[in-house]
């Protein structure tokens, strides 16, 4: 049941321009390399987006215990054992685009000081290289009673698994019903973080944001992992290529450059620079014409 509203959730096709914010330093390195950052989303926007699915999962059990559910202790166990995987368990990557790619808010966060660009992409493209290294593209999902539905449908998901289990073992001690529990949870942790990876607060809507999903993760010594300097701690990351088949030089179908102070002069380094590496972008670079304010 879980998995078929996870595909239901990823089966969504951008339609329209994807664009990717980032800083200049950001920029030199998709450039140079042809690629881009997937971070683990449990370090998304310090920390808050995997809590928020955690805080509807709570609302919802804390709501079927007040109304009398027969099984308390299984959503009680769920929610234990959720609070504790979301920083302890199998680890999923993510790189995020919009659908705008001039909007205040992100130019707020990456042009501080003048030196923010958003990099738009076909979306045929970004879904071909998706595909070629299995990753999913879903839409974020920012409408409370939706959200709230596929929690519903999640916690549903678990209370089928856990009964199932319960008819074709015999529990003779409630560790034997509590190990039993967690084997039913650990069958949807996976499709559990894939959902958790766009559903974000609603107060993000503006953004209209989509998100490139890696596999999950469960060894990440085994994996290509890699780790950045964050703000205040270590960020585990993977990379995305962004090399299509036939093409040496990043594929970009628009670019606009972010408020600064010296627009003329930085416009032209920036034709210089993508000139120089053999990239010119089907629908050329624009200025966000949003005034430049210092702080």
């Amino acid at each position: 049941m879980i998995q078929e509203i996870t595909s239901r959730l990823y089966s969504d096709i951008p339609k329209e321009r994807l664009y990717h914010y980032t800083t200049f330093s950001g920029l030199l390195g998709i450039v140079g390399s042809n690629k881009i950052w997937a971070g683990d989303i449990r370090y998304m926007n310090d920390s808050a987006e995997l809590k928020h699915t955690v805080d509807l999962i709570r609302i919802e059990i804390t709501e079927r215990i007040v109304a009398g559910h027969a099984k308390p202790d299984l959503l009680n166990q769920f929610l234990d054992w959720v609070t504790h995987r979301i920083t302890n368990g199998h680890m999923l990557f993510a790189s995020s685009f919009r659908a705008n790619g001039n909007l205040l808010s992100q130019w707020q966060g990456y042009s501080r000081i003048g030196k923010g660009v958003s990099l738009g992409f076909n979306p045929k493209f970004i879904l071909k290289c998706a595909q070629a290294q299995s990753f999913q593209i879903g839409k974020c999902i920012y409408n409370r009673k939706e959200q709230r539905r596929l929690i519903c449908q999640v916690i549903d998901s678990v209370e089928t698994l856990a009964d199932t289990s319960e008819k074709n073992q015999e529990i003779q001690h409630n560790s034997d019903k509590i190990s039993l529990y967690h084997d039913a949870f650990q069958k949807i942790e996976s499709d559990l973080l894939r959902i958790a990876a766009i559903l974000k607060h609603p107060s993000f809507k503006e953004e209209e944001e989509w998100r490139i999903v890696s596999p999950v993760i469960t060894d990440y010594c085994k994996e290509p992992v890699l780790f950045r300097e964050g703000a205040s701690m270590l960020v585990p990351y993977i990379e995305f290529n962004l090399a299509g088949s036939t093409h040496s030089s990043l594929v970009l179908d628009h670019l606009y450059l972010g408020p600064t102070p010296n627009i003329t002069i930085s416009m032209n380094s920036l034709k210089m620079f993508l000139a120089k590496h053999g990239i010119r972008p089907k629908k050329g670079i624009s200025y966000c014409q949003i005034p430049y304010r210092a702080k």
